[in-house]
């Protein structure tokens, strides 16, 4: 192929691109070769519409294998995001959230200084049709909007995994083949997405038996902005462990209490 010299190593590694609920496998072929290009493979798949793997997908992908062979299906965003620390969200606005906003530029050099720091880190990208829900908005640090024609604002998927994957590429100093160096142990880094989500999951459980969430039909924007809020704060696992020992002392009430 035009362009590809093969006596040269391949470099990999980098951040996750996730693309959730991807409609035509033609866009996800085209996106692992963007990705490719520009020295990225870790590529994670959320409930693919046309399946997983994709003869069609494969064949746009242009020999992309080392992308391709490797790509993960989850079944949901939360599931493919667990393990990152980081997670920022390609959307064309934060919508009526309050949401850092970052250009393409700004979220790569975010991106960079995470992988240096060995913390995992990835950016979510939504179906073609209907972009990232607005839950998937509120779990993520930031957006990165990639400013474009107002009339004609809509990009191609995998066009905007490319301007994102150049972003990366040209401000690595020197590129390397390897991919984030993962820390081991306990330590009081961001706590990763799943340590979040578990939180939250713990806090509604007891807002709701405590009957915060009210009325009923408010519920559902209630909890989004609770957990954007928390969002912003930028938890670490000390963090989280402590909120989770505050949740868990509120729901059982205080033995001070229970004594008078």
């Amino acid at each position: 192929m035009a362009g590809t010299d093969r006596t040269q190593s391949l470099i990999l590694g980098g951040p996750a691109f996730v693309l959730a609920r991807p409609q035509l496998g033609e866009n996800i072929g085209s996106a692992a070769r963007a990705m490719l290009n520009f020295g990225l493979s870790d590529l994670r798949l959320v409930e693919p519409r046309q399946g997983w793997p994709n003869e069609k997908a494969i064949a746009s992908s242009s020999g992309a294998e080392a992308v391709t062979d490797g790509a993960r299906v989850y079944g949901s965003t939360a599931d493919a995001i667990a393990d990152l620390q980081f997670v920022y969200a390609a959307s064309a606005r934060p919508r009526d959230m309050a949401k850092t906003v970052l250009t393409a530029e700004e979220g790569a050099k975010r991106l960079r200084a995470h992988v240096a720091k060995g913390e995992a880190a990835g950016v979510l990208f939504g179906p073609e049709r209907t972009g990232l829900h607005n839950d998937e908005l509120a779990i993520s640090d930031a957006v990165i909007a990639i400013p474009a024609n107002p009339g004609f604002a809509s990009l191609n998927l995998a066009h905007a995994v490319l301007l994102i994957g150049y972003e990366w590429f040209r401000h690595g100093d020197q590129p390397s083949s390897r991919g984030p160096v993962r820390r081991r142990g306990r330590h009081s880094g961001k706590a990763s997405s799943k340590e979040v989500m578990d939180m939250f999951l713990h806090l509604e459980s007891e807002l709701d038996a405590a009957g915060f969430f009210w009325p009923n039909e408010k519920a559902q924007r209630m909890t989004r902005n609770i957990r954007n809020m928390f969002q912003r704060a930028s938890l670490s696992e000390q963090d989280v462990r402590t909120l989770r020992g505050i949740i868990k002392a509120l729901a059982e009430g205080s033995p001070k209490r229970k004594r008078t």
